[in-house]
């Protein structure tokens, strides 16, 4: 008889269950052949696009495309099947296999009794412009590299193939070369742009579909938006070259004919590229943060005069991506809408906040998980991430952020909730509603699978408010403990690393007796902390205790977090996107038969500006309303859920911001154990050789959350631990969780 499951059950829990058998038959063989086809069609857009800039790749897209020619979309059409289809058509079949794998996608597998290295998490680099580096990137650097090399290569012989053909003068040869130069560069970054918005498509399927969560792929949309500028930038700096030395550079500027490519629009779009490259760089990024964020609002700028610049055909090349995020951005959009009722606020000890947000029980996430958080009081345009510090066994109702102060936003953050507090407490209202802060939240994202799960032995690493969310982390392993779940890690060591003794309360929010009662049977858990700047443990303990305010809002006000998320429901987000990639045919198709061809439009910038727009408006005509079918079934799914009093009876159990006060945040003897050491820094060599001893021929997962210093010391010790590793010495696996925009 099959297993029932109480409504007040965490929904995690039947994805820990390993015992049941896999499955078999027709569902799992439709979804390992279209595995197949998805990786198939993936390297077949690849080669498409990486062989480009060859002879027998040219031919091969002038015959296809002369093939597909005949169709009411045209040569626009043609290119756009060739370079974009592929990559539409990938995600097509990787909705198909998420719904079809279901929840079974997410089920865990038994550690492997013999540790082995894995490419994802060797680290290869450890210092330098790229940060950490694993096996695998490294390896995606290598080929977009080398393509770049390739390419210049391959194109300069056609250069002057071309040349000798044309039989160009002598005294002209420099500036056509010149000139052709800055076209075969404008080709190149076309094909890196095809690639550049897929990574920071936050609901992507393609990223779930391999579980690369968004705050890792945005490193790689900062490496490929680099090499993507770089070449754009050699584009017009070629051309702006050859106008001088003809002496006709302002003519040529200001041109904007109808047929052909037109400059202005491209100058325009160059400048918007350059402004958002250079406040994209670290040392600039860091330290304006607002500059960067809005200035990196101008991608629309980029996008739309792009289309302009080179034409409906020439856009078409790198359209596929762009179109997915444009997909992505207007789900966000509509999910961003809703303000979420925040249920506490708390300022902690160490200039910590902590949020405490409600959210429907069918919205899932896991311990690893992020969101985006607005907070309209102090801006209405910029959206910061932050880890979630709560596990989703915790509570199905809610989930919490801890901020730190950093910056002028959190710091103002800060202030307004210290000051609700204090006004509360003059009130002497309890239950007064946090009316000061009106958030919206994204979200969440993060790896499809809890990954931390699948590890025996765990070594978590942070570097001050970083210990967010191994708290998630740690009342996930407690409450499976409790519950006697296979595949939960057995030996944990936390590793956390402060500044100054004032954030030690931030470990005293997990509640580890209440969780799992004898915890210490099942599970060997270590915590060290190191205090860097304080030589000695401070006289008076609970000082550091004091300040902490909180203000509560009645769970019943307000709203939850909106379902709308691509990595939701996947029936729901799956619809949405194949009806707006459809719409946008319908709407090329009609505007084809009904304007372009009847008119004769022929002017390159016009018919660029509207494959532009069908973009765009396919998104809201045909996603728009499956969208608001979406937000019906949330609204029905919601009033179906427990009564506001069942949840504040959840929350009030389990939030940690309704049970900080003075004396349960001073450790007892049922807390977490932990070794204190004050004015040193961790020495990894020696934590993991140590490891090392007594855990054995073990595969040990590293996880760390906290700045680039700690990053490289920990991958470097990492790395120096599996290169010299003996027969009966465990592999260390890197996996950093540290988000860094």
């Amino acid at each position: 008889m099959a297993k029932k499951h109480s409504a007040h059950e965490p929904l995690l829990l039947n994805l820990t269950d390993v015992e049941k058998p896999p499955r078999v038959g027709p569902p799992a063989i439709v979804n390992w052949v279209l595995n197949i086809v998805m990786w198939l069609l993936f390297i077949f857009w690849v080669v498409i696009i990486f062989a480009s800039p060859s002879e027998f790749a040219e031919k091969f897209t002038r015959n296809l495309t002369g093939a597909t020619s005949g169709s009411i979309f045209g040569l626009t059409g043609s290119i756009f099947l060739v370079y974009s289809g592929p990559i539409l058509a990938v995600v097509f079949l990787g909705i198909a296999s998420l719904i079809i794998a279901g929840e079974k996608k997410l089920q865990l597998k038994k550690p492997s009794k013999y540790p082995r290295f894995r490419l994802r998490t060797f680290p290869i680099l450890v210092d330098g412009p790229f940060g950490v580096v694993s096996a695998a990137e490294f390896i995606g650097i290598c080929v977009f590299v080398v393509f770049l090399f390739w390419a210049v290569y391959g194109y300069t012989l056609q250069n002057l193939n071309l040349i000798s053909e044309l039989q160009v003068p002598s005294e002209s040869k420099g500036i056509v070369m010149l000139e052709l130069s800055g076209l075969r560069f404008g080709s190149i970054g076309l094909y890196f742009l095809a690639f550049l918005f897929l990574p920071i498509t936050r609901g992507s399927v393609l990223l779930s579909i391999i579980d690369i969560p968004f705050e890792q792929a945005t490193r790689y949309h900062v490496w490929l938006g680099h090499l993507t500028m770089f070449v754009f930038t050699l584009h017009g700096l070629f051309y702006l070259i050859a106008w001088g030395l003809q002496g006709r550079l302002l003519q040529e500027i200001l041109e904007w004919k109808d047929f052909g490519v037109a400059n202005l629009p491209g100058v325009i779009s160059l400048l918007a590229g350059l402004l958002m490259w250079v406040t994209s760089l670290s040392p600039v990024r860091k330290k304006q943060f607002e500059l960067f964020f809005y200035t990196h609002q101008l991608y629309i700028v980029f996008v739309i005069f792009l289309a302009l610049h080179v034409g409906d055909f020439v856009f078409s090349i790198a359209a596929g991506g762009i179109f997915l995020f444009v997909i992505d951005r207007f789900l966000r959009f509509c999910q961003s809408r809703r303000t979420v009722d925040v249920i506490s606020a708390t300022c902690l000890p160490g200039g910590t906040v902590e949020l405490v947000f409600s959210k429907p029980s069918n919205l899932q996430y896991n311990a690893l998980s992020f969101v985006f958080l607005q907070i309209r009081e102090l801006s209405w345009l910029q959206w910061h991430p932050f880890s979630v510090s709560s596990s989703p066994l915790a509570g199905k109702n809610h989930v919490s952020v801890l901020i730190k102060v950093l910056g002028e936003w959190t710091a103002k953050l800060r202030g307004n909730v210290s000051d609700m507090s204090s006004a509360e407490g003059e009130k002497e209202l309890p239950n007064q509603s946090c009316s000061n802060i009106t958030a919206s939240v994204e979200g969440p994202y993060g790896h499809e699978l809890p990954y931390h799960l699948t590890y025996e032995n765990l070594i978590l690493v942070a570097g001050g408010i970083g210990i967010s969310p191994f708290l998630a982390i740690l009342s996930d392993i407690l409450h499976l403990t409790k519950e006697g779940k296979p595949c939960v890690p057995k030996n944990v060591l936390v590793i956390w690393a402060i500044k100054k003794s004032d954030e030690l309360p931030l470990l005293s929010t997990l509640n580890v007796e209440s969780i799992c009662p004898n915890f210490s049977e099942k599970l060997n858990l270590e915590v060290s902390v190191y205090v860097t700047r304080e030589s000695v443990p401070p006289l008076e303990e609970g000082k550091f205790y004091e300040g902490i305010s909180s203000v509560m809002s009645p769970p019943s006000k307000g709203s939850p977090m909106s379902v709308l998320v691509g990595t939701g429901n996947r029936v729901w987000s799956g619809v949405y996107v194949i009806s707006s990639v459809v719409g946008f045919a319908i709407l090329m198709a009609l505007l084809d038969i009904f304007y372009i061809n009847p008119l004769n439009i022929v002017s390159w910038w016009y018919k660029g500006l509207l494959f532009v727009g069908c973009m765009f408006a396919s998104v809201i005509i045909f996603g728009g309303p499956v969208i608001y079918l979406w937000h019906l079934w949330e609204k029905r799914i919601q009033n179906m859920e427990e009564s506001a009093d069942a949840r504040k009876d959840d929350v009030l159990q389990h939030s940690a911001s309704v049970n900080l006060t003075q004396d349960n945040l001073v450790p007892k003897d049922h807390a977490i154990s932990r070794r204190m050491y004050y004015g040193a820094r961790p020495n990894f060599k020696e934590i993991f050789t140590s490891v090392s001893e007594r855990w054995g021929n073990v595969d040990v997962g590293i996880i760390l959350c906290g700045p680039e210093t700690l990053q490289s010391s920990v991958a470097r010790e990492c790395r120096s631990q599996n290169l010299r590793r003996g027969s009966l010495r465990p592999v260390f696996h890197f996996n950093s969780h540290s988000f860094d925009l």
